[in-house]
């Protein structure tokens, strides 16, 4: 019998794959970063005023982390069951948790209507989000690389990844309409903050009816045909691949935690705090949000560039052209921000995002290629969990705190290129697997080789 993932795939229906992955992802992003942004914005006085500024804003920054913790649980039962059941079922039901866990933020009480109820009921729909991103990422990205031909696995792998500055982007535009256009001012914390939320519901819908029309992964397809499911795949993964796992949670932490900067809410916050309340830079809150949408159109550029570009050149020569260009930004973001002026707000996001796109581009490409088929979903999923942990999870959190410590950006500029370091080393010491043979038929070659240590 020929192997379903040695034919090509139609154009016709790699476009449909296409579009599957990078609408659903960015539904799925769009909810997760307009929880972020409005952390950043509102959260601190609807949910946490009593506290007092500061450690208001830290705390809901928190729970931005929160939702981190239960990522890797997310990334166990999607894994676990996308590896015996198929991708394709798991994208539907992380995409179904999302939507209905930011509906419900939409409505809930604040802090004035029901005391601590309220932010209890903030923190356990967070947490609903974290279970649904676990498994989300993993899952879109094997749909869309595992339907690809060699040589276009970055191009293709980029589709998923796109799906993250644009969710950024339409969260952030969507929330600039309304603190600029619809309810400016104090009918935005009254009311205007919860439209967002409640939009969530019919970007479900859409997104379910586009998924349920694609294949399942040819991959998946060929192992179920060949009943080779693993048994229990997490157990596999952490038994033969523990050093594979952590080195490449840390290549995705850099990019994590640096990109948390914008999209877990922390910048947003840094520019629009009254300097009179605590705050540097005192910036209007739809100009902010502007800047930080129009960056993310050049962080979505990059992004699929980065991704047709390791097609040329080599997922781990991208990774480390993008390091270099985090490296090189990082100590002139804050000094930027901190003129006040939008355009200048604007260069220090778009130059950030230069380095975000180049190690975000191709790494569902690079994930992908790491692991063997019969644990791929268990290993993407669960990698990117726990590098979201250690990269950007509390990176907002962190970063409020080491402002209120040191007074100064600086601290934080030092704290993200630390992680940036420590990713950076970690890519070095991967082996680079561009084009590896991703079928069954292949698991040998897929077991072995992940080092540069190796032969």
């Amino acid at each position: 019998m020929s192997s379903p993932t040695a034919a090509p795939r139609s154009q016709r229906e790699l476009r449909r794959v296409a579009a599957a992955t990078v609408i659903g992802t960015t539904i799925e992003w769009y909810d997760f970063f307009l929880y972020a942004s409005a952390a950043g914005l509102v959260f601190a006085e609807l949910f946490f005023k009593p506290a007092g500024p500061q450690f208001a804003t830290i705390l809901s920054f928190a729970t931005v982390g929160v939702s981190f913790l239960f990522r890797p649980l997310g990334a166990f039962l999607a894994g676990h069951y996308g590896d015996k059941i198929g991708r394709k079922a798991m994208l539907v039901v992380t995409l179904i948790l999302m939507g209905v866990a930011t509906t419900l933020i939409g409505v809930l009480p604040t802090y004035a209507q029901a005391g601590m109820l309220a932010p209890v009921l903030l923190v356990l729909l967070r947490v609903l989000q974290g279970l649904s991103t676990g498994g989300e990422w993993g899952g879109a990205v094997l749909m869309a690389v595992e339907h690809s031909p060699a040589g276009k696995r970055g191009r293709m792998g980029a589709f998923p990844q796109i799906g993250v500055p644009i969710g950024l982007l339409l969260a952030s535009g969507v929330l600039a309409l309304m603190t600029g256009v619809i309810s400016p001012g104090d009918a935005f914390l009254e009311w205007g903050w919860r439209v967002p939320f409640l939009l969530s519901f019919v970007l479900i819908v859409v997104g379910i009816v586009v998924r349920r029309s694609v294949e399942e992964s040819p991959v998946f397809t060929e192992i179920s045909e060949r009943k080779e499911q693993s048994k229990v795949p997490v157990v596999e993964l952490f038994k033969k691949h523990w050093l594979l796992v952590l080195l490449a949670a840390l290549t995705f932490a850099g990019n994590n935690a640096a990109g948390y900067m914008t999209t877990g809410g922390y910048i947003q916050n840094y520019a629009t705090t009254p300097i009179d309340e605590g705050g540097h830079v005192g910036m209007n809150r739809t100009h902010v949000l502007l800047a930080v949408a129009a960056a993310s159109v050049v962080w979505l550029i990059m992004t699929f560039a980065a991704g047709v570009i390791s097609d040329k050149i080599g997922r781990k020569k991208t990774y480390i052209a993008g390091w270099i260009a985090f490296l090189a930004v990082i100590f002139i973001l804050f000094p930027l921000v901190n003129t006040g002026n939008v355009w200048l707000l604007f260069l220090g996001l778009s130059l950030f995002a230069i380095g975000n796109g180049l190690t975000y581009g191709p790494q569902a490409a690079y994930f992908t290629e790491l692991f063997p088929a019969s644990i791929r979903f268990s290993g993407v999923s669960i990698t990117y969990a726990i590098g979201a942990i250690l990269g950007g999870a509390f990176a907002p959190m962190i970063s409020s705190a080491l402002v209120a410590a040191t007074g100064t950006a600086t601290s934080v500029a030092f704290y993200i290129a630390g992680v940036m370091v420590i990713a950076f080393i970690a890519t070095l010491l991967l082996r680079d697997r561009t084009d590896i043979p991703l079928g069954p038929e292949h698991e040998e070659l897929q077991q072995q080789g992940h080092f540069i240590w190796e032969k």
